[in-house]
């Protein structure tokens, strides 16, 4: 097969599943959104969102669509400049999870041994404490900067993808087409990865779509703890943490905006994993 043939079956295949599921469209519609807000927002947002002015605490109008903060920042703004900070962090934790924790399920499950016993103890001594405070733990020890939050972020989320690729691996270790790939001569390198690991995929980008639910929860909980990233940095947990406080006093919006932001981006990502299944199943092509 050549390959503009199996491009166009793979484009084919793509439509084909986000036709035949209207909610996994709807969800990559959303995700699509997103990453077009992430990408040209900040580019296009009426003003600076770092910038006071004098129109503090103003309710939404047509000048401030969602209102102003109380240093008088247009809360419109620092939403849209908070989406790139916010994906891209979640995004670079989870790829970064994504790998070592499915290379080292996905060896753990075939060669045992050793191997799964040393993944089986890291997994352990992760799980031992609550992944929310570790989290918090490892920012506060290290430092809470960006490229901190995301590594605790990836520790927090890794025996999730070790366990998984571990188990869906063990089953596949002695499925025929493994053992037809050993009489070959295939190595065991290339029996991992290019037998193993592809139908291991399926199951781990569902878990991709709602790790990255979690880490942006992650992300904005320890923000909005004083944990993450330092203000004036727009971000949603931030913002979430600096209007909480002026709800009872009726300026309900400086937190709901972002907040919504927040749930928007969650529900998407909770809603995109059937569809990433049926998309990279082998069985589902046809």
């Amino acid at each position: 097969m050549s390959a503009s043939a199996a491009a166009g079956g793979t484009v084919g295949h793509i439509r084909h599943v986000l036709s035949e599921n209207p909610v996994t469209g709807l969800s990559f519609g959303l995700f699509g959104l997103l990453v077009l807000t992430a990408i040209l927002g900040p580019s296009l947002v009426p003003y600076d969102p770092l910038a006071s002015s004098d129109a503090a605490l103003a309710a939404p109008s047509a000048k401030h669509w969602f209102g102003t903060d109380n240093l008088g920042r247009d809360v419109f703004a620092r939403v849209v400049v908070a989406t790139r900070l916010d994906l891209g962090m979640a995004f670079a934790a989870v790829a970064l999870v994504f790998v070592t924790g499915t290379l080292a399920g996905v060896a753990a499950g075939f060669l045992g041994g050793w191997t799964d016993r040393i993944v089986g103890r890291v997994t352990d001594t992760i799980m031992a404490f609550p992944l929310f405070v570790l989290a918090m733990g490892l920012v506060a020890a290290l430092g809470n900067t960006i490229a901190n939050v995301i590594y605790a972020t990836a520790i927090i989320n890794f025996p999730i993808y070790a366990r998984v690729a571990r188990t869906e691996a063990n089953i596949r270790r002695e499925a025929g087409y493994i053992e037809a790939a050993r009489l070959a001569g295939a190595s065991t390198l290339a029996v991992m990865l290019f037998e193993v690991l592809p139908n291991v995929l399926p199951i781990m980008m569902v878990q991709v779509s709602l790790t990255m639910g979690y880490a942006i929860l992650n992300t904005a909980g320890l923000s909005f703890i004083g944990l993450g990233i330092r203000p004036p940095t727009a971000e949603w947990g931030i913002m979430v943490a600096e209007g909480a406080g002026y709800i009872v006093s009726g300026e309900w919006w400086i937190a709901l905006f972002p907040g919504l932001a927040l749930m928007l981006a969650v529900f998407t990502f909770n809603l995109m994993g059937d569809g990433l299944r049926d998309i990279v199943d082998p069985r589902r092509r046809t």
